[in-house]
């Protein structure tokens, strides 16, 4: 099955921010579009806000004045559902409630053939819900673009239960067509970026809601050490605390409260208090004008240690050992190289995050996990209230003798970068497990969707596929509340290897 062709009138109903950004893809494509909005006169008022968007893109020598002017003219603003007739795809991006876009999609049957294409760009709804009530379900599909439409370069295709495979194909394949990539989704709660992406909001919240760190330290430490574009806070103020929040509260609803994904307490309650983010004014973060953001904790200097001893390789974080000799610092070699610690002249270890917390031992600070320890601006550390002070003060001195900024938080499971990685590879293992998508595909929504600097698969690789497993299981020791733990999917996905040379 292949894209539509480029003759064929493709129809967009809803032309709010993601409607109008949807009929400019279709456009610049090369085919002609429709748009029809209930509202009277919007339609028309969108058409000449595309018309001003693809004058920019002229301006930017993105399109020639001739491309635009072309593009104008096969764009049609319509009154009615009527003069949808004789599209070959309809892409529904109206509000997100279930009973108007089933009501939408009824009606359009009543006027385009049975052969359109017809697609919903919902983001939290289930696929399947919505073309349930159709007549034929067969030819109903998501396609779910990203804001701004126009440059964000990801589309999932969603199958709900009833699509035909010949109509996914062909959404995905017209996509394509349009400059986008595709990644083929089943109809899941979230589908893939939404509901993978769920730990990346709920552990920063957590470590937050439990006073382990600030959200200017939370955010600093997933930037400069775990590689992301934004923090947690400062994303979530820029999609809109209401938005985030009830995406997440869809997900937990359509997953029949599944701990796994509750909301945030602190967030519900900065959505009661009208602090919505950017768009407000105030959220997280404080946005008015003039007003001060507030800088992550830093840790005062101190002095390296003059020598470490080597237990162990230290796993994902092997690379710090060449760093530390090129700082001038002495690494020992132990006699036995079991361990996977670094052990302080002080007599205290310095332990990479494995899910555990300081308090449990006599002398130990552990550090959180980078996503290029050689890269990385700032490094979080973790111990108990017992912890020697000389053994905080080494193992600062000797991140600091890296170059690298130290931020000491609260003696927290899994820290932050460690857990959150390791949830959202628990996640993403899970849901191409039962089959929703393959684990390309996670990874590209991943990394195209939420600009994630590895996908999860990516991720599990590099740091081994037993590690997340791990980790997930002694925060489950430690925080027995269900949220945390290998799931049965992550645990096999841990056992696996090319070859098994034991039988049971």
């Amino acid at each position: 099955m292949t894209a539509l062709d480029l003759s064929s009138p493709v129809a967009v109903v809803g032309t709010g921010t993601m409607g109008q950004g949807i009929a400019q893809v279709a456009l610049v494509a090369g085919h002609p579009v429709r748009l029809y909005d209930a509202a009277p006169g919007l339609a028309r008022k969108a058409a000449d806000t595309i018309g001003s968007r693809l004058d920019r893109l002229v301006e930017k020598e993105r399109l020639t004045a001739d491309e635009r002017d072309a593009a104008r003219a096969r764009l049609t603003p319509v009154d009615d559902l009527s003069g949808l007739a004789g599209c070959t795809l309809v892409v529904e991006a109206v509000v997100e409630r279930l009973d108007v876009k089933q009501e939408l999609f009824r009606a359009l049957e009543d006027v385009v053939a049975d052969d359109c294409l017809l697609a919903t760009n919902t983001s939290s709804l289930s696929v399947t819900a919505i073309g349930g009530a159709l007549r034929v379900p067969g030819r109903f599909v998501g396609l779910h673009f990203f804001n701004p439409a126009p440059l964000l370069p990801l589309v999932e295709v969603v199958s709900g239960f009833a699509t035909d495979v010949a109509s996914a194909t062909r959404a995905y394949e017209t996509a394509r067509a349009w400059g986008k990539t595709p990644v083929a989704c089943a109809d899941t709660p979230g589908f893939i970026v939404n509901r993978v992406a769920r730990p990346f909001y709920a552990e920063a919240f957590a470590v937050y809601e439990t006073q382990g760190a600030d959200p200017a330290t939370i955010d600093a430490v997933l930037r400069e050490s775990g590689g992301f574009r934004m923090g947690a806070f400062e994303l979530t103020d820029l999609i809109g605390q209401d938005v985030n929040e009830s995406v997440t509260h869809s997900v937990w609803q359509a997953f029949f409260q599944d701990v796994r994904f509750r909301p945030s307490l602190a967030q519900r309650r900065l959505v009661e208090s009208g602090r919505l983010g950017r768009k407000t004014g105030r959220g997280w973060y404080d946005h008015r004008e003039g007003a001060e953001r507030p800088e992550p904790h830093t840790a005062e200097p101190a002095e390296p240690p003059a020598y470490v001893v080597a237990e162990g390789a230290l796993g994902p974080a092997a690379e710090l050992l060449d760093l530390i000799r090129e700082a001038g610092v002495e690494v020992r070699e132990a006699e036995e190289d079991e361990g996977t610690r670094l052990v302080l002249p002080s007599g205290g270890q310095l332990v990479l995050a494995d899910g555990q917390i300081s308090a449990e031992f006599r002398d130990v600070v552990y550090f959180d996990l980078a996503l290029d320890y050689r890269r990385a601006t700032r490094i979080a550390l973790s111990h108990a209230a017992h912890t020697s002070a000389a053994t905080v003060a080494q193992a600062t001195g000797l991140f600091q003798a890296l170059g690298k900024k130290v931020s000491v938080i609260g003696d927290v499971p899994g820290m932050i970068v460690a857990r959150t990685v390791a949830r959202i590879i628990d996640l993403a293992v899970e849901a191409v497990a039962q089959g929703l998508a393959t684990e390309e595909d996670v990874d590209t929504a991943m990394r195209l969707g939420v600009n994630y600097p590895l996908g999860p698969f990516e991720w599990s690789r590099r740091l081994g596929r037993g590690w997340a497993g791990a980790l997930l299981d002694e925060m489950r020791e430690v925080d027995p509340c269900g949220r945390y733990g290998a799931s049965l999917a992550l645990y096999r996905y841990a056992c696996a290897t090319d070859q098994r040379e034991d039988t049971p």
